[in-house]
């Protein structure tokens, strides 16, 4: 049976202001019928530019060279009309970002009837009924009501199979997915990747996987491909590369990767921290709206953070993780309940009182590229909480402290003149990070710091915010869906599902011993970067019921 891609010393150069850019040289690789091939590697090592490449679609400034065919099609060569007709026909796509690729004006039903349309002569009523079997096809529940939803009215996951839907409408030979599950909860992820497999298994579809998320791939992918400044360094089997690695890149990749302890015997969490309060929420609920249509955001939520403790907060979309933490902020006012930071009554204080409590704590956000200013330096944003919280200091003192904090977080003075933009997404979370200590903080809260980050980058941020706590002493309320990364990072973990606590404790005694079965379908859903132990997880979790909708 012939390959459905086949890649032949594929080079891509970018044209830019400042000269060529070589992306990718001399790319080789091939997916068979069926087959799942992960390609893996760092931002910038070229992925996603062959995945672009795979289906014709690299930008204006880019100049392809080498082989590219889908499905015998010459992809390198081809027009616009012939690229048209093998995209969502003979190959598709699934984007990371599912708000980008869907259009929020038009209703889920419509938008994949047209894809239908576009490639199969059908009227409007047989589109429209299939684009139903289609969102029931990937799981979508009660889809002829969904069908008239907008995009805006549907969960992350929900939005993330709707992209599925679009993309398998036609049968397609090959399926072409760029990190389709980063931004997605462990559960989400798990019915996502099941509902990707079982399309490879019952319809051949071939598969290239674009992904940084180790554990993915050991759940998910056949084979692996691993890339570096634009070259494939290794490729092989899923077991072979991940088991037993032969490059010193792919050692180093694997060894940053956050893994989850799965067995022990819970009691490795170390002493309780007898810090005084830091923070605290008591029987806090929260809700958004009035009437019939409001919201229960939080209900009754207690939880407190330590002098130097780290306390890690997890839990799906719409637990209300997110909003406790911003609670704690003082950027939600809670219905009920009562917010006390450093000692202090929070929704109690006013004016300069509360501006000198909230002072005292620092924030570092998932985007980066949201949080700083893109018209300001390094330095303007850095300096911005000093020119709003110490107003008599000169400027030649923020200057200097701005260059302290900066090394703090391991990056070199220089780097204050540049802009945010000019930075890579690694530099740009530490310029984050330093302008949330730059205050010196008692409090640090941290919302998903690092959930985009690759793996290594993550490690380097995770480690920079450890020591500089050791060093500091300032508490952490850490806020992420990683249940890895809050293992190892978070000395207490408490557990949110719908608005609530489910539980709390001990981290390693939570993730080890939950009590909740909720707690357990969590842990149950992670992948784990073995492929071998990970298939042995995925058949208990799917035989004893385990998965997101149980």
């Amino acid at each position: 049976m012939n390959d459905i891609l086949e890649m032949e010393n594929l080079d891509v150069t970018f044209s830019t202001e400042s000269g060529d850019v070589p992306a990718v040289r001399g790319v080789s690789l091939r997916v068979a019928p069926g087959e799942t091939l992960a390609l893996v590697g760092e931002s910038g090592s070229g992925k996603s530019t062959v995945a672009l490449a795979a289906l014709g679609l690299l930008p204006g400034n880019a100049r392809a060279s080498g082989g590219v065919s889908v499905a015998g099609t010459d992809v390198v060569g081809a027009g616009e009309a012939e690229l048209a007709r093998l995209r969502g026909r003979t190959a598709s796509m699934v984007f990371q970002e599912p708000a980008t690729a869907l259009d929020p004006l038009t209703r889920i039903g419509r938008q994949i009837a047209e894809v239908v349309r576009n490639h199969r002569d059908v009227s409007r009523r047989e589109a429209a009924a299939e684009a139903v079997a289609l969102l029931r096809r990937v799981g979508i529940p009660d889809p002829e009501r969904r069908a008239s939803a907008f995009p805006f009215q549907l969960s992350g996951g929900q939005r993330q199979r709707v992209v599925i839907a679009m993309a398998i409408a036609n049968s397609p030979g090959l399926l072409v997915a760029d990190e389709p599950t980063t931004a997605l909860d462990v559960t989400v992820q798990a019915e996502i990747l099941d509902l990707l497999r079982a399309l490879a298994v019952d319809s051949g579809t071939g598969v290239l996987l674009v992904t940084h998320n180790m554990g993915v791939v050991a759940d998910f992918a056949d084979r692996v491909a691993v890339m570096l400044e634009g070259e494939i360094v290794e490729t092989g089997a899923v077991e072979d590369v991940l088991l037993r690695p032969t490059h010193e890149y792919t050692r180093r990749l694997l060894a940053a990767v956050p893994r989850l302890a799965v067995t022990g015997s819970g009691s490795g969490a170390g002493p309780e921290v007898e810090g005084a309060p830091v923070v605290e929420l008591r029987d806090v609920s929260v809700k958004f709206g009035r009437g019939p249509r409001a919201v229960r955001a939080l209900e009754d939520v207690s939880l407190t953070v330590r002098a130097g403790e780290t306390v890690g907060l997890v839990g799906e979309s719409g637990s209300g993780k997110s909003t406790a933490a911003r609670v704690a902020l003082g950027l939600v006012a809670p219905e009920s309940g009562t917010v006390s930071l450093f000692g202090a009554d929070l929704r109690g204080a006013r004016g300069r009182a509360r501006r000198a409590l909230l002072a005292g704590v620092g924030v570092v956000l998932q985007d980066p590229v949201a949080s700083l200013d893109a018209r300001m330096s390094v330095a303007e944003c850095v300096a911005e909480p000093l020119r709003v919280h110490r107003r008599d200091m000169r400027a030649a003192e923020r200057r200097e402290r701005v260059a302290e904090v900066l090394e703090l977080v391991r990056l070199p003075r220089e780097l204050a003149r540049r802009g945010p933009r000019e930075l890579s997404g690694g530099q740009r979370q530490r310029v984050s990070l330093a302008r949330a200590l730059v205050l010196e903080p008692r409090l640090l809260v941290a919302d998903e710091p690092t959930s985009a980050l690759d793996v290594s980058v993550q490690q380097t941020v995770l480690e920079v915010i450890a020591e500089l706590q050791e060093e500091l002493g300032f508490a952490c309320l850490f806020v992420s869906h990683d249940l890895a990364v809050v293992q190892r990072f978070a000395g207490r973990v408490v557990v949110m599902r719908g608005g609530r606590v489910e539980e709390q404790g001990p981290t390693m005694r939570t993730l080890l011993r939950p009590e909740s079965a909720y707690t357990r379908r969590l842990i149950a859903a992670v992948p784990v970067p073995d492929p071998v132990l990970q298939r042995e997880r995925r058949e208990h979790r799917l035989a004893s019921g385990t998965g997101a909708d149980a």
